[in-house]
Protein backbone atom coordinates (compact mmCIF):
# COMPACT_ATOMS: atom_id res chain seq x y z
CA UNK A 1 0.00 0.00 0.00
CA UNK A 2 2.92 2.30 0.84
CA UNK A 3 2.61 5.05 -2.18
CA UNK A 4 4.91 7.59 -0.84
CA UNK A 5 8.60 7.20 -0.87
CA UNK A 6 9.50 8.07 2.74
CA UNK A 7 10.59 5.12 4.68
CA UNK A 8 8.83 4.17 7.79
CA UNK A 9 10.66 4.77 10.72
CA UNK A 10 11.87 2.02 13.62
CA UNK A 11 11.59 3.75 16.36
CA UNK A 12 8.39 6.08 17.55
CA UNK A 13 8.81 9.57 16.44
CA UNK A 14 8.62 11.57 19.39
CA UNK A 15 6.61 14.81 18.56
CA UNK A 16 8.52 18.03 19.15
CA UNK A 17 6.06 20.63 17.97
CA UNK A 18 2.29 21.22 17.56
CA UNK A 19 2.65 21.08 13.80
CA UNK A 20 4.45 17.68 13.57
CA UNK A 21 1.73 15.23 13.90
CA UNK A 22 0.16 16.89 10.73
CA UNK A 23 3.50 16.31 9.12
CA UNK A 24 3.96 12.60 9.65
CA UNK A 25 0.30 11.94 9.02
CA UNK A 26 0.85 13.38 5.73
CA UNK A 27 4.45 11.48 5.36
CA UNK A 28 3.23 8.41 5.69
CA UNK A 29 0.33 6.04 4.99
CA UNK A 30 -0.20 4.79 8.34
CA UNK A 31 0.58 6.54 11.20
CA UNK A 32 -0.57 5.48 14.90
CA UNK A 33 -0.63 8.39 17.21
CA UNK A 34 -0.18 7.68 20.72
CA UNK A 35 -1.17 10.15 23.32
CA UNK A 36 0.49 9.80 26.66
CA UNK A 37 1.94 10.97 29.96
CA UNK A 38 5.03 10.17 31.84
CA UNK A 39 3.44 9.96 34.86
CA UNK A 40 0.66 7.70 33.73
CA UNK A 41 1.31 3.91 35.16
CA UNK A 42 -0.77 2.33 31.89
CA UNK A 43 1.02 4.72 29.38
CA UNK A 44 4.33 3.72 31.04
CA UNK A 45 3.53 0.03 30.82
CA UNK A 46 2.57 -0.10 27.46
CA UNK A 47 5.63 1.47 26.12
CA UNK A 48 7.44 -1.91 25.09
CA UNK A 49 3.98 -2.66 22.91
CA UNK A 50 4.43 0.70 21.49
CA UNK A 51 8.33 0.10 20.32
CA UNK A 52 7.29 -3.27 18.95
CA UNK A 53 4.57 -1.84 16.93
CA UNK A 54 6.95 0.73 15.78
CA UNK A 55 9.85 -1.94 14.92
CA UNK A 56 7.43 -4.39 13.33
CA UNK A 57 4.94 -3.19 11.82
CA UNK A 58 4.47 -0.77 8.16
CA UNK A 59 2.83 2.28 10.36
CA UNK A 60 5.09 4.95 11.73
CA UNK A 61 4.27 5.29 15.41
CA UNK A 62 3.99 8.99 17.06
CA UNK A 63 4.42 9.65 20.75
CA UNK A 64 2.04 13.26 21.76
CA UNK A 65 2.47 14.21 25.29
CA UNK A 66 -0.18 15.37 26.43
CA UNK A 67 1.00 17.24 29.28
CA UNK A 68 3.75 19.14 27.04
CA UNK A 69 0.88 19.24 24.14
CA UNK A 70 -2.76 19.91 25.85
CA UNK A 71 -3.99 21.76 22.60
CA UNK A 72 -3.65 18.52 20.39
CA UNK A 73 -5.01 16.49 23.28
CA UNK A 74 -8.06 18.92 23.26
CA UNK A 75 -8.28 19.32 19.53
CA UNK A 76 -8.51 14.94 19.74
CA UNK A 77 -10.96 14.69 22.85
CA UNK A 78 -8.26 12.76 24.76
CA UNK A 79 -9.76 12.65 27.98
CA UNK A 80 -8.34 9.22 29.21
CA UNK A 81 -4.77 8.04 28.73
CA UNK A 82 -3.49 6.00 26.96
CA UNK A 83 -5.49 7.34 23.91
CA UNK A 84 -4.44 5.76 20.59
CA UNK A 85 -5.63 7.28 16.93
CA UNK A 86 -5.14 5.61 13.85
CA UNK A 87 -4.93 6.97 10.57
CA UNK A 88 -4.49 5.84 7.57
CA UNK A 89 -4.16 7.96 4.39
CA UNK A 90 -3.71 11.25 6.31
CA UNK A 91 -7.67 10.53 7.84
CA UNK A 92 -8.59 9.19 11.54
CA UNK A 93 -9.61 6.03 11.35
CA UNK A 94 -10.36 4.50 14.30
CA UNK A 95 -9.44 5.42 18.30
CA UNK A 96 -8.47 3.05 21.10
CA UNK A 97 -8.34 3.84 24.73
CA UNK A 98 -6.74 2.46 27.56
CA UNK A 99 -3.99 -0.22 27.56
CA UNK A 100 -3.72 -2.12 24.83
CA UNK A 101 -1.58 -5.42 23.77
CA UNK A 102 1.43 -5.87 21.14
CA UNK A 103 -1.42 -7.65 19.38
CA UNK A 104 -4.53 -5.70 19.38
CA UNK A 105 -2.48 -2.91 18.21
CA UNK A 106 -0.57 -4.36 15.34
CA UNK A 107 -4.14 -6.34 14.57
CA UNK A 108 -5.63 -3.19 13.85
CA UNK A 109 -2.82 -1.76 11.98
CA UNK A 110 -2.73 -4.56 9.50
CA UNK A 111 -6.24 -3.45 8.88
CA UNK A 112 -5.08 -0.07 6.92
CA UNK A 113 -1.32 -1.44 5.85
CA UNK A 114 -2.27 -5.43 3.91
Amino acid sequence: MSSKAEPVPTEPIHLSDDGDLDDVVSTYDVVLADFYADWCGPCQMMEPAIESVAADTDAAVVKVDVDRFQGLASQFGVQGIPALFLFADGENVEQLVGMKSEEQLSNVIDRYTE
